[in-house]
């Protein structure tokens, strides 16, 4: 198999990185990382959410460079089918592609106000009308998921593209102490529980850099 590599920014702060790196995880594609600087002011802008694009995480396979992640997903999903990163049933699929790209393109307010940042705690963190609304469009996605397909993950026993796509909100939510009804909390709790979870999460713990834009209190 040729060398794939995959690089990222901020373990503590990236969750476009996360789910990059979640889902060559879960393709079971073996892959090397290599970590870009935060100081770059590239990588920086796109931290804070002013980049026009985002060029990280990317996939390096072949020589060729995959950089958006719905793109790494179904690059990934044909390139390793074993894994099943997209159900198998047409329905499920569809609306699995449906969920994600409205997680990659939408929730601007929760992204702006809760940006990601898994050494933090803010009990009590006050949460504006905006944001409030993305919280609960996901929490509904969320449920009808879970109800429709069985769970334990959104679209049954396996997990597929649309839990790496969710997994950074489900670290917002824990950040920000988010309040939760229990079949969501269930499936936070689920998802904070996962080995590659843990592994993600204990590198960010490790990190040194701090980014002074999302430290600061809102």
């Amino acid at each position: 198999m040729a060398e794939t590599t995959l690089i990222i920014s901020s373990r503590n702060y990236s969750s476009w990185s996360l789910r990059g790196w979640l889902l060559l995880r879960m393709s079971g594609l073996p892959f090397t990382e290599q970590v870009v600087d935060t100081s770059d002011p590239t990588v920086r802008e796109e931290l804070l959410l002013r980049a026009s694009s985002i060029l990280v995480p990317c996939l390096m396979h072949e020589g060729f460079a995959i950089w958006d992640t719905l793109a790494i997903a179904e690059y990934l999903n044909e390139l390793c089918p074993e894994a099943r990163m997209l159900p198998d049933d047409r329905q499920a699929r569809a609306r699995c592609r449906s969920v994600s790209a409205e997680m990659h393109a939408g929730f601007g307010a929760l992204r702006a106000t809760l940006p990601m940042n898994l050494r933090s705690r803010r009990p009590g963190f006050p949460l504006w009308s905006a944001p409030q609304a993305d919280i609960a469009r996901i929490a509904t996605i969320w449920r009808e998921c879970l109800e429709f397909w069985g769970g334990p993950w959104l679209f049954g026993e396996r997990r597929s593209v649309a839990d790496a796509m969710y997994a950074p909100v489900v670290t917002r939510f824990l950040t920000y102490d988010v309040k939760l009804d229990p079949v969501c909390q269930a499936y936070c709790d689920r998802t904070m529980a996962l080995p590659d979870m843990r592994e993600w999460v204990e590198g960010a713990m490790r990190e040194q850099e701090e980014v002074e834009e999302l430290e600061v209190e809102f």
